[in-house]
């Protein structure tokens, strides 16, 4: 018997099933996009960056972020509209 075969055995023992064990659950971020408009969460672990004010400023203008200790939190989303916007600038 392989350990596949042993491990179904005991799963029907111990009652569990793996399909209704598992949730989907969704991850609720802590620190919200800095762009006004944007409702989603600017946490690493969801994608989230941080832009210098100067690049905020370009990207949306005088208004339309929040800065945060000098740079600008922003959404997986977001940063992929300005850095889609700016790609063809030269930076060096």
């Amino acid at each position: 018997m392989g350990f596949k075969a042993k491990a179904r055995k005991h799963r029907g023992d111990n009652g569990d099933d793996e399909k209704n064990t598992k949730t989907s659950s969704k991850k609720e971020g802590e620190l919200p996009c800095g762009i006004r408009d944007c409702e989603k969460f600017a946490d690493k672990s969801m994608g989230g960056r941080s832009l210098s004010i100067e690049n905020a400023i370009d990207g949306w203008g005088q208004s339309g972020y929040e800065a945060r200790k000098g740079r600008v939190r922003v959404c997986k989303s977001c940063y992929r509209k300005w850095k889609k916007e700016n790609k063809s600038e030269d930076m060096y």
